[in-house]
């Protein structure tokens, strides 16, 4: 014959299982009600205390059936200790709160995320929801420690020790991540930016985390620590507008005639500016004369393109146009010469006695 005291157990954890159930369809059907209404918050509250709810039924009855009917064996009845209690409280209240801060700041971060024009929060966000989600698993296993008498005092010590470990292995990944929160509040440049980072040239592709990627002209990809960047110089071509000074150098040979040279390359750039889209008008060219040369008269014609993508093409059809002008009116290009005088043995050399 049946214990009676086994039979009302069982019961016990059936109505559990039952009640349990019942609470589970309850939530779901809350949940559907909250989906109409204008706030997340409901909707956070239901996903955090759903599955908790259902698992501390099944828990209280299981409980109430070993401790009310005297089922348990003796070599058993430490499950039903107020330590054990007490220590699957702490494990479903930290499972309420890391479900519920998980989707509160993944909610309302993304919100709060998408109204401000700087993406360092969106980068942050992840971090956050990691980092709170294992700080409250970790004040949870403390807590079960000191419900246990276990001393932590070990355990703070050891994960201080931890967290300066872990902090020294990622100062590389730390000084990069800082680095890109510091590039996306100050802007040095953006996504889609030409840039000239050491001997690296490109455009700018992303700007992540750890790491900027640049794509260069010969179709690479270069990936640059973020740390290197806010600490070096930046060319940016881009800002403040996409305008760019093209300087295109001419040395011409002594005796020739230094107002006629500047007449025939502002007749060019004129030229320029009526037959191609490259060169701008305003601010107008401009040719300088700028040194006495070793071989020659040397200077610089100045003028502007609309977009830092013209320049090789300015200086192409600047140099053609120029080089074909200069034949046609006779004028000579020096080439670096040097003057060599020979002197006969025996010859006396000048001024001597």
């Amino acid at each position: 014959m049946i214990d009676p005291g086994y039979f009302h157990a069982a019961v016990t954890v059936l109505a559990g299982l039952i009640l349990a159930g019942a609470a589970h369809f309850v939530v779901r059907w809350l949940k559907k009600k909250a989906d109409t209404t204008d706030t997340q918050l409901d909707n956070i509250l239901l996903e955090a205390i759903g599955g908790p709810l259902v698992v501390c039924i099944v828990a209280v009855s299981v409980y109430a059936a070993l401790t009310r009917f005297d089922v348990v064996p003796e070599a058993l009845s430490w499950l039903i200790t107020d330590q054990v209690i007490t220590a699957v409280f702490i494990l479903l209240g930290a499972w309420i709160c890391s479900v519920f801060s998980y989707n509160f700041i993944r909610t309302y971060g993304t919100v709060i995320a998408a109204r401000t024009q700087t993406d360092l929060d969106d980068r942050l966000l992840p971090v956050l929801e990691i980092a709170a989600k294992y700080l409250i698993w970790f004040v949870a296993f403390l807590l079960i420690l000191a419900t246990f008498n276990v001393d932590i005092t070990p355990f703070l010590a050891g994960a201080g020790i931890a967290g300066i470990a872990v902090a020294l292995a990622a100062q590389d990944l730390l000084s990069n991540f800082f680095g890109g929160a510091i590039i996306t509040m100050d802007k040095p440049f953006i996504v889609g930016d030409r840039i000239r980072f050491d001997e690296y040239f490109g455009d700018i592709v992303s700007i992540g985390p750890r790491s900027t990627r640049l794509k260069t002209l010969d179709n690479q990809i270069v990936t640059i620590p973020n740390s290197k960047i806010t600490t070096n110089i930046v060319v940016n071509y881009a800002q403040p507008d996409p305008r760019l000074k093209v300087r295109i150098p001419f040395s011409v040979a002594y005796g020739s005639k230094m107002p006629r040279i500047k007449e025939m390359l502002l007749e060019i750039a004129r030229e320029a500016q009526e037959k191609t889209p490259w060169v701008l008008a305003d601010p107008a060219p401009s040719v300088y004369f700028l040194e006495f040369g070793e071989s020659g008269l040397n200077g610089q014609l100045l003028l502007w393109t609309s977009n830092y993508d013209n320049s090789w093409d300015v200086q192409d059809y600047m140099n053609s146009r120029i080089d074909e002008r200069f034949q046609e009116e006779g004028i000579e290009i020096p080439y670096k010469q040097v003057d060599i005088h020979l002197r006969t043995e025996g010859e006396k050399k000048p001024g001597a006695v």
